[in-house]
């Protein structure tokens, strides 16, 4: 497949819809909770789930997949959830935008699973295994027409990607075939367990055990606890893996103790220990990486990067307290403080890249002045 424009700039093009569903879908999270705002981010509450996980981050995974493999067609998940993703926006009533995510996961999910059958490999699996777990919600959310049974799924979605990310990682260091074994046996729990949930039966409790399991699995062999030691971008992106491995645990433990289900007073805790905590957190320390991989464009990491990093667990810490004592203040103000730390961090990552593009400019007039 060839395109009619430079892959640089199709590649910044398929990006703007998930920036787009980011900034809005964080507006709806608020107005979802209460906060006073405008009636058209109260009126996409009902798709705030499927602007987050399909249209910020399948479209950003997608992305990343197409540059990783290196072929045209692999570019059609991002487009499509991206297109998902405007739909939503523009009429979140509306099937399309959930068939639009239907379609981008399947290809996803082709795209993984023809990877992995050149190339046998445990870390490859679970990527395939994630895009199908994303496939599935979007399925259970087209068939039942609410998202809320396919959360389970597309938590899953994201989450193995991250492990089978980890996983990739961890042939590098000395980790035992066992313990590698161990992380694909409870990846394969985890989307079990998703699975039958949303079909209507048992699954939650498995679902959090399998959490649990994870957690103690990155904790014990991530190469995290090695690079910690070190010093700049690698000590940061290391606390924040770590960071975000305490709170898959925090929202393990509360999913153990029944705040999975819909209508559970620590629900609100337990999901966002995970999708802010643990999934945020490995935002925050991969994009430095994966940002200038997608655009292909340079990107200055400053310790700086700490101060949103530092705004979401403290933020976070509040919001998931707030349960506790059934203070909607403080869920409210940690909502907000969790918005701002995105908000915060995506305006550094932006800034950053200009910052390398004006300084990359510079040295090239230089350069071009000391030849005359």
């Amino acid at each position: 497949m060839s395109f009619p424009i430079p892959l640089k700039r199709l590649r910044v093009v398929l990006a703007l819809p998930a920036i787009a569903a980011l900034v809005i879908g964080v507006f709806a999270g608020l107005a979802r909770i209460g906060v006073a705002l405008p009636g058209y981010f109260a009126s996409l509450t009902i798709v705030h789930g499927a602007l987050m996980v399909g249209g910020l981050f399948g479209t950003l995974i997608g992305l990343e997949r197409a540059v990783a493999l290196a072929r045209g067609w692999p570019y059609l998940a991002p487009a499509l959830s991206g297109a998902g993703a405007v739909c939503l926006l523009v009429a979140p009533s509306s099937l399309l935008g959930a068939w639009l995510m239907l379609a981008a996961s399947l290809v996803m999910t082709w795209a993984c699973f023809d990877v992995w059958r050149g190339q046998r490999a445990i870390h490859l699996a679970t990527l395939a295994a994630a895009a199908l777990a994303w496939s599935l919600g979007n399925a259970v959310w087209l068939t039942v027409g609410t998202l809320i049974p396919a959360v389970p799924l597309w938590m899953a979605f994201l989450i193995l990607t991250i492990a089978g990310e980890r996983l990739e990682l961890s042939r590098f260091v000395p980790t035992p075939r066992w313990a590698r074994r161990l992380l694909a046996a409870v990846c394969a729990l985890l989307l079990i367990a998703a699975t039958l949930h949303s079909l209507g039966l048992w699954g939650l409790h498995a679902y959090a055990l399998a959490l649990l399991m994870l957690a103690a699995w990155l904790l014990r062999f991530d190469v995290a606890r090695r690079t910690i030691r070190t010093a700049g971008l690698t000590r940061y992106m290391a606390i924040c893996l770590l960071s975000g491995y305490v709170w898959l645990a925090i929202g393990a433990v509360l999913g153990l103790a029944g705040a999975l289900p819909v209508g559970d007073p620590l629900r609100d805790a337990a999901l966002h220990s995970i999708l802010l905590g643990f999934v945020i957190s490995m935002v925050f320390g991969h994009a430095p990486i994966i940002v200038p991989a997608l655009t292909r464009l340079s990107m200055r990491w400053h310790p700086g990067f700490y101060i949103p990093l530092a705004v979401l667990q403290i933020t976070l810490m509040l919001r998931v307290a707030s349960a506790w004592n059934s203070s909607i203040a403080w869920r409210e103000w940690g909502a907000i403080g969790n918005a701002i730390a995105l908000l915060i961090f995506f305006s550094m990552i932006i800034e950053s890249l200009l910052a390398a593009r004006d300084g990359k400019r510079v040295r090239r007039e230089v350069s071009h002045g000391n030849s005359l």
